[in-house]
């Protein structure tokens, strides 16, 4: 191997769709950001709970498993440029469908509107995926984790973009939600230009002529039972929306799970698959979960704790960590020598002292320290473990971390993004509860939240009583910018001390999914080292995984 096709890449267009992929995932992290920041506005113009926020923003990940698998699946059969025009097409169908939620609109109806929206930019989102990740990591198959880590430095970029944007266009321009959601199709123009044309190669595992079935041996019926489950998830929720009965939606989601899992089984002769590839995908679900699905609250919780603003700034502050930091994944590996799974290891030991550190924060610096930590932990989590899984399993092509990326996205959505809204809602009532029983009773929302069958219902806060709190609150920090929830009248401090309270508990429980991914990392340092080492393998090695 040549230190220039370790640089360069093994085509001579190889940056420059190196490129054209960083610009398309810079599309959806400008599009997620703008979109947290305007899940308030939201909330206030169309009386949504937490929950349904979380939902809305929740469908921005569900959306992106379809467009990932789909396209893993059919990338090196129908070629990436049909993709890539694709996932332009669905961009801006789901710009369309997201603008028809107009002020005015009946909840339930714009409910459908921004859930479709939503869904609709997460499978273009997904789609091009499906193309940028198998495209990088065989354009540099020697140094995968670098490469496909520049290449995901695009999502923070993005969110820098779309932070200042929303910051500057909505707290100082107060622009309505629709133009400043609108911004994200000037990055999708320019990615869909920069693809136009070129030629696109092939993984290894497609030149040797694998079928899909041997593609999907690794994977097996371990690994195909995570995405499924998910998949049963996502269609007992989608049923659940339209079948009066619960039960009957919830049998028919799991039925459609079952069904594809005993085809994805039987396309790969029922083997069972790698163990090592069904613990990554255990692992990735839960980097989707605690890295996307915060980041999609995070906004509104630092904002709320503090001021919106802040709130905004300090997002873009941790997206700024997180883009440098990506730059450096070469030289922690290469210099430092610390293999993919140390990195890991590190980053969740550190996500979970930053999150338990956020959620004590009580002023604006304490903030920026916390979220620092926060940032270093959760920036390499993502493209390395698709560095991982890329590394380990050849013979699956595109497929294996296409199904990653579309398990972790999943997640996001189905557990992380609910789950937080979930959380905020339970703490932020039983806050209020706890302090005056009498004061929930008028301030508690008209629908209970309930979120996975084990956890109990729970009544959080209405959504627009509460936006009239917090506006409050904002309205007099114009005046004095040291002013805290005490600051205000009657009953408005005990309400607002309360949702803050709720925020504060959910990201201590947020806290427990990188301990447990630490510990995680750690068992599989353990097994590397028992067994010479992290290295990449070749195509034609027997797994032993």
């Amino acid at each position: 191997m040549s230190t220039i096709e370790e640089t360069v890449g093994i085509a001579p267009n190889a940056k420059r769709l190196l490129w054209a992929g960083f610009t398309a995932i810079l599309a959806a992290g400008v599009g997620f950001a703008i979109r947290g920041g305007i899940l308030d506005n939201w909330g206030r113009e169309f009386g949504f709970t937490g929950l349904q926020l979380g939902t809305i923003g929740g469908a921005g990940f569900t959306g992106f498993c379809f467009g990932i698998i789909v396209g893993g699946f059919v990338a090196d059969k129908i070629g990436y440029g049909k993709l890539v025009i694709a996932a332009f097409l669905f961009h801006v169908l789901s710009a369309f469908v997201t603008f028809a939620a107009v002020e005015g609109t009946a909840p339930e109806q714009a409910y459908t509107y921004l859930f479709w929206g939503t869904f609709i930019f997460a499978i273009a989102n997904g789609t091009l995926e499906a193309v940028a990740n198998p495209l990088v990591a065989t354009l540099f198959p020697n140094n995968r984790t670098h490469y496909l880590n520049i290449l995901h430095a695009s999502w923070p970029a993005g969110m820098i973009l779309g932070g200042v944007a929303g910051w500057y266009l909505d707290d100082k321009l107060q622009w309505d939600w629709k133009w400043q959601l609108a911004l994200f199709l000037v990055p999708t123009v320019a990615y869909g230009l920069m693809f136009l044309g070129q030629s696109m190669p092939k993984s290894e595992a497609s030149k040797q002529g694998l079928s899909l079935g041997q593609m999907l041996k690794d994977v097996g019926m371990l690994g195909g039972a995570v995405v499924c489950y998910l998949l049963a998830l996502f269609f007992a929720n989608l049923f659940g929306g339209f079948i009066e009965n619960k039960t009957v939606a919830t049998y028919a989601g799991y039925g459609i799970g079952a069904a594809l899992w005993l085809g994805l089984s039987a396309m790969t002769g029922f083997s069972l698959g790698s163990v090592l590839l069904f613990v990554l995908f255990i692992v990735h679900a839960m980097v989707g979960a605690v890295e996307l699905g915060t980041d999609g609250w995070i906004q509104n919780i630092t904002g709320n704790i503090l001021t919106s603003e802040q709130g905004k700034f300090l997002f873009v502050f941790t997206s700024a960590v997180m883009f440098g930091l990506r730059f450096c994944a070469h030289f922690i590996e290469k210099r430092i020598g610390l293999s993919p799974i140390g990195l890991l290891l590190v980053c969740s030991v550190l996500a979970f002292i930053g999150l338990n550190l956020t959620s004590n924060v009580e002023t604006f610096g304490m903030a920026m320290l916390a979220l620092t930590v926060y940032g270093f932990g959760k920036t390499f989590f993502w493209p390395t473990m698709l560095a991982v899984a890329s590394d380990r399993f050849p013979k699956t092509g595109a497929i294996a971390i296409s199904i990653m990326g579309g398990i972790g996205m999943m997640s996001a959505g189905l557990l992380g993004s609910p789950g937080l809204g979930y959380l905020k809602d339970r703490y932020s009532g039983e806050a209020l509860q706890e302090m005056d029983p009498a004061l929930f009773e008028q301030y508690k929302a008209s629908k209970p939240s309930k979120f996975l069958a084990i956890l109990p219902e729970a009544t959080g806060l209405d959504a627009e009583k509460l936006g009239k709190v917090s506006a409050s609150l904002a309205e007099l920090r114009k005046t004095n910018a040291a002013a805290t929830p005490a600051d205000l009248e009657g009953d408005a401090a005990k309400v607002m001390t309360a949702s803050i309270e709720g925020d504060r508990r959910t990201l201590r429980t947020d806290a427990f999914i990188p301990a447990v991914m630490a510990v995680i990392y750690l068992c599989l340092l353990i097994y590397f080292k028992m067994i010479g080492g992290y290295r990449p393998v070749s195509i034609n090695e027997t797994s032993k995984e």
